[in-house]
């Protein structure tokens, strides 16, 4: 199946989000410091940002720190710091040129004032693009943002779904987002992580032997390839959910 197949395969354009899990194994199995395997890691997720609008992803997740790497030791936590500034610094004009809207989701008030400073010049640069969103999940935790979204809701009586989802973007100081279509996780581990977990109530889940260092557009149009391959019900039988689905695409 072509790229283009993929895409006229998609009614909608898709929301992947991708654990890049595996940097400091890749590393580690190479003899090399761990972050090598997380500079590596960039380069992986430049080439997959770069595929993805010809798959039909529309938008795209990356779960780069967690609100619990903040355990890993000083220097491999200050030196990812430092990828991402100098990823944001050097990459927004580009990426703005290619029509990548870019923005954080996650805690910014741990992050260092300069960082800050740099993620929101990232994202004013990047504003106007409409081709692709790219959304960094850096200091996230899914539960913690959960629990943010459900203090402001209190005393707000009739608060409906669609409600409370707009709660937890407010509750991270990210945009919004639909709902997580398919998950990817490299790496070969298979569990979420706090990552998405309100947003992948039903997304289909793809678990990856491969290492992320390692992943590129080939494997991100197999994984769409194989998304598109299932049949999503959404709890419906296969006729009603087929029905409710052309209705939503009217």
């Amino acid at each position: 199946m072509s790229q283009s197949d993929l895409i006229r395969k998609s009614n909608q354009p898709l929301h992947v989000a991708i654990v890049m899990d595996g940097n400091g194994r890749w590393a580690a199995a190479r003899g090399l410091r761990r972050l090598s395997g997380h500079r590596r890691g960039v380069h992986a997720a430049r080439r997959v940002v770069e595929a993805a609008p010809a798959l039909g992803v529309g938008t795209l997740t990356l779960f780069a720190f967690s609100s619990d790497n903040w355990k890993r030791p000083r220097t491999e936590v200050d030196g990812l710091m430092a990828l991402l500034g100098s990823f944001l610094r050097r990459q927004a004009a580009g990426l703005a040129a290619r029509g990548v809207r870019l923005s954080l989701i996650g805690r910014r008030d741990r992050l260092a004032p300069a960082l800050r400073e740099t993620v929101a010049e990232a994202e004013a640069e990047t504003a106007r693009a409409r081709r692709l969103h790219l959304r960094l999940a850096i200091d996230y935790s899914a539960r913690d943002m959960i629990l943010r979204a459900f203090t402001s809701c209190r005393g707000a009586a009739g608060l409906d779904r669609d409600a409370f989802t707009s709660r937890l973007g407010a509750a991270y100081g990210g945009s919004g987002a639909p709902d997580v279509d398919l998950l990817v996780r490299t790496g070969g581990e298979q569990r979420l992580s706090d990552f998405l977990l309100w947003e992948c109530a039903y997304a289909e889940l793809c678990f990856l032997q491969k290492m992320w260092p390692d992943f590129g557009p080939a494997d991100l149009a197999a994984a769409v390839r194989q998304f598109h391959t299932r049949e999503r019900r959404f709890g419906a039988l296969p006729q009603a959910a087929s029905t409710s689905l052309r209705i939503v695409a009217r």
